[in-house]
């Protein structure tokens, strides 16, 4: 009897470990890119991070993909218990660094002491992005009551020429862009044609499908990447890449993100560049 008890009970916390694995992704909110001759003033304009998208429930931090990310128990105490969007941080040019560690199972203070959860939405109102900022405010405030909760900078600009020169400045310091948030945006699952990104070069998304061998001086080594796009265009990745990567490629099927300037007359990314691989944990 207890043999059979024992069997119940293991059975029990599988069961429930394949609920939460096949929980649903949460809806999530994305941009498009950037397009000229905006009514900029009706805009907010914040940093583009280089972090890890999260979403607080309330009660825990998910990824993109709906995986529970594992927190220290201090890292969210006396947060709001309403959802929140924005991405975990650890400043410019770490993005490897807090990659790794929203990936792994790593609850060390030390690794979590510099993390700052970057808020920049309410998901869960049904107000307009300037109402949701004002919430914000409320919420947490422009400093933020602690070290790791923090809302993101918005501010305003008037043209084009100060956009610009805001992007220029911001991407000296080491950031990644900008993201513009029109005042009357409601917040919505996909897509939403009134928030915009802006960088110096446009990026994309494309799945591995071949490795190219190395000539010359990459003789053994990875030449170049055969990447397909969503929609089935299909071409070459042959810079951006370290010694280390083309050593070690990564690996047909992947996902990873290419930078690019523009199209060319065919329709195929223009000076396309490896970047990194995607991560969706």
């Amino acid at each position: 009897m207890r043999y059979l008890l024992q069997r119940f009970l293991s059975c029990l916390i599988c069961f429930q470990a394949i609920i939460v694995f096949a929980a649903p992704a949460p809806e999530i909110q994305l941009a498009v890119e950037y397009q000229s001759g905006q009514n900029l003033p009706s805009y907010w304009v914040s940093e583009k991070l280089d972090g890890v998208r999260g979403r607080w429930t309330g009660t825990m931090m998910l990824t993109r993909s709906g995986r529970q990310i594992s927190l220290p128990s201090w890292f969210t105490r006396d947060w709001p218990v309403i959802p929140l969007d924005g991405e975990l941080w650890l400043g410019r040019g770490h993005f490897d660094q807090i990659s790794a560690l929203v990936r792994s199972s790593n609850t060390s203070d030390s690794d979590w002491r510099d993390v700052r959860f970057m808020v920049f939405d309410l998901p869960d109102s049904e107000l307009p992005f300037d109402g949701r900022l004002q919430k914000l405010r409320e919420l947490i405030g422009q400093s933020g009551p602690q070290l790791n909760l923090e809302l993101i900078e918005q501010v305003r600009v008037s043209n084009e020429q100060t956009l610009m020169g805001l992007l220029e400045e911001a991407v000296a310091q080491g950031a990644e862009g900008l993201m513009l948030h029109h005042q009357q945006a409601l917040y919505v699952n996909g897509r939403q044609p009134l928030l915009m990104k802006l960088k110096p070069e446009f990026d994309a998304e494309a799945t591995v499908i071949a490795h190219v061998p190395g000539k010359g001086k990459y003789n053994g080594m990875l030449g170049s990447l055969t990447v397909r796009m969503a929609d089935g265009r299909e071409f070459n990745i042959g810079t951006g890449f370290s010694d280390e990567l083309r050593r070690q490629p990564p690996p047909i099927g992947s996902q990873i993100t290419f930078k690019y300037k523009g199209l060319t007359g065919n329709g195929l990314p223009r000076f396309a560049s490896y970047y990194r691989v995607r991560v969706d944990p």
